[in-house]
């Protein structure tokens, strides 16, 4: 029997306009800060904190995607803070690698409130249907690859492989790097680091503090009143479903927990010009009046990475065309929405080519509808000036014939034009 929602849901007392709730959404994920002068571990550690969780992804077109949300935020940060705080073996490790929205990297701190979804991993539940039938048929090889790990880790899949090939996507994976994913999902061992992006594997208690590992575990109710309110803080105004989207939660799971958290004021229900659901806010925030900020957004950015959602706040509608034939792309590669502003006005396919030690801009795409002016061309050379600093790219090659590009490439500062190319 469906659980009784509050009388709020169908008539909220609150309403925010589009552009409001553009700007809470906005400032609720970090972007009405101002660049630190020179970023710190305090910096870092308070962005992750807000944001709860990054999106690891193999895709490598420009960097790591886990590496770009924090730059879209603070701007030039040292690669080895994050790295430090993903993978150290020290006092300054504060994240760990689990299952949140996809592959991520999560604050210690929420490590309690997934140990329910890594024993429904253990019964099959939650995971891929070729992942369970595995767990379920090959527990005598699961047994020998984790005494393995307890024995010689931290060990990767390749060490632990008995193939001669080496894997390809999970419908390649050897039988060794099935069982490690089982008990990666099942929280019996954990990432201990990485070497390049190839995860090494061992036990989580010799990876992470003793502190975390025997906190007291909330109940799954509890655990999904965490997660649904960290959500809605991160998100700074979301419907049902975009707050079970941030961690992947089911609508089973989660009813009860929105439930209490609106009945206990924790949630305040809330109307949004043009969305047809009710949407929830953390108390009563302070909504900036203009956000003046300009960013180039990883397509797996938490503000973007649920399309729905994206499409309802910015009128963006954004696809990955990763796995799309090339000509049948419309937009190219890597494509990065530009934030100008509260508003998405473009799109940037962008490389990073090594070889030609280049920040390669393939395409420039205007967003319809949007006005791109002086002041947005203006930041929008900055921020690519920026981003090939950071990416150690001694310059930028501006490859797209469109006119848009020929507009960008006058707003390159004098001083700088040595470094830049235009097709």
């Amino acid at each position: 029997m469906p659980i009784r929602m509050p009388e709020a849901l169908s008539s909220p007392p609150h309403s925010l306009s589009q552009a409001q709730a553009r700007r809470l959404a906005l400032k609720a994920q970090g972007f009405t800060s101002p660049h630190p002068q020179s970023i710190n571990r305090g910096h870092l550690r308070r962005l992750l904190d807000r944001l709860g969780v990054l999106q690891i992804d193999s895709v490598n077109a420009l960097t790591r995607s886990h590496y770009l949300p924090t730059f879209a935020r603070l701007g030039a940060y040292p690669w080895r803070l994050l790295d430090e705080a993903s993978w150290s073996a020290n006092r300054h490790r504060y994240l760990f690698e689990y299952w949140g929205h996809e592959a991520s990297l999560l604050p210690l701190s929420l490590y309690p409130a997934f140990r329910w979804r890594m024993r429904d991993a253990r019964d099959g539940i939650g995971i891929y249907r070729h992942l369970a039938r595995f767990g379920r048929e090959r527990q005598e090889l699961i047994a020998r690859v984790s005494a393995s790990v307890r024995e010689h880790g931290p060990v990767s899949a390749g060490a632990l492989s008995t193939r001669d090939t080496p894997a390809g996507q999970w419908w390649d994976w050897s039988d060794e790097k099935l069982a490690l994913e089982w008990l990666f999902a099942a929280g019996e061992i954990t990432v201990a680091h990485r070497r390049g992006f190839e995860r090494r594997y061992d036990l989580p208690e010799r990876v992470l503090p003793e502190s975390v590992l025997e906190a007291a575990e909330p109940t799954r109710l509890e655990a999904h009143r965490q997660l649904m309110k960290h959500s809605a803080s991160a998100q700074g105004v979301a419907t049902e479903k975009d707050l079970r989207d941030y961690f992947r939660l089911s609508p089973r799971d989660t009813r009860e927990a929105l439930h209490t958290l609106i009945e206990e004021g924790c949630l305040t229900p809330v109307s949004v010009e043009g969305w047809r659901q009710t949407a929830f806010m953390v108390g009563e925030p302070v909504i900036p009046r203009t956000v003046t900020t300009s960013a180039l957004l990883s397509p797996f950015d938490s503000l973007i990475w649920y399309r729905e959602r994206t499409e309802r706040l910015f009128g963006f509608r954004y696809r990955l065309e990763f796995y799309t034939p090339a000509h049948k792309r419309r937009f190219g590669y890597y494509v990065m929405p530009f934030l100008f502003g509260d508003r998405l006005i473009a799109r940037v396919d962008l490389r990073s080519r090594r070889g030609e030690d280049e920040l390669k801009v393939l395409a420039l795409h205007p967003e319809p509808g949007q006005t791109i002016g002086d002041d947005a061309l203006s930041a929008l050379a900055d921020r690519l000036e920026a981003l090939a600093n950071w990416l150690a790219l001694g310059r930028i090659h501006l490859a797209c014939p469109r006119p848009l590009a020929s507009s960008l490439a006058r707003h390159w500062p004098l001083d700088r034009q040595n470094r830049f190319a235009l097709a």
